[in-house]
């Protein structure tokens, strides 16, 4: 093999091993960027009837990132590392035209109260994560904090399981059935690769 041919090899392994690996970050601000930034894969939108909806994964070193004080050791920090590595976080955000959905509905008390309970109770029936051969994994928990129309949209927190088995295809299933805005079911595809190699904070 040639010299040249040599040069092209080791300059292709590197792209590879450049593409898999964990891209590290100076700030939270960059990690926030770099993630919302939908050419990397960890948000994706689709507008569906009027509703827009927005699907983020939330990196292990963001929620880290939260608990963090200037007095924490580096392994304290290890040690949040480990209990939020465990879980895959993703943040759902619907709204209409740039207002919760809430703020949306008709001023019929009946489909208000309707809806709110379907995101306060109700959405665990509602959203899926699955398996890109459609195994479904089990929600753990979901936050729906109250904005009260103050906010731009409506935003929920799920929290699923790192469960191997999910990360084994080339991608996952995040689905989202029709909450009673007339939009049928809603569905992204997110790679596996980017949720098993974060970004990730230099602490």
């Amino acid at each position: 093999m040639s010299y040249i041919k040599h040069i092209f090899l080791g300059i292709g392994f590197s792209l590879i091993l450049g593409s898999c690996a964990n891209r590290t970050f100076d700030s939270r601000e960059g990690l926030m960027a770099y993630v919302a930034d939908t050419d990397n894969g960890y948000t994706q939108h689709k507008s569906v009837n009027g509703i827009d909806f927005s699907i983020s994964y939330r990196p292990t070193d963001m929620l880290v990132s939260q608990e963090l004080t200037e007095e924490m050791s580096k392994a304290e920090i290890d040690s949040l590392r480990q209990r939020y590595e465990q879980y895959l976080y993703f943040n759902l955000s619907l709204s209409k035209n740039n207002k919760e959905v809430l703020s949306s509905m008709s001023n019929s008390r009946a489909e208000f109260g309707a809806m709110v309970n379907q995101l306060a109770f109700g959405m665990s029936d509602k959203v899926h994560l699955l398996s890109q051969k459609k195994d479904s994994v089990e929600l753990l928990d979901y936050i729906y904090p109250r904005e009260y129309g103050m906010g731009g949209a409506t935003n929920i927190m799920f929290v699923y399981p790192k469960d191997e088995k999910l990360l084994t295809g080339e991608y996952v299933h995040f689905t989202i059935e029709d909450i009673g805005m007339r939009t049928g079911e809603v569905g992204f595809k997110i790679p596996s690769d980017i949720l098993k190699n974060e970004p990730q904070l230099s602490f």
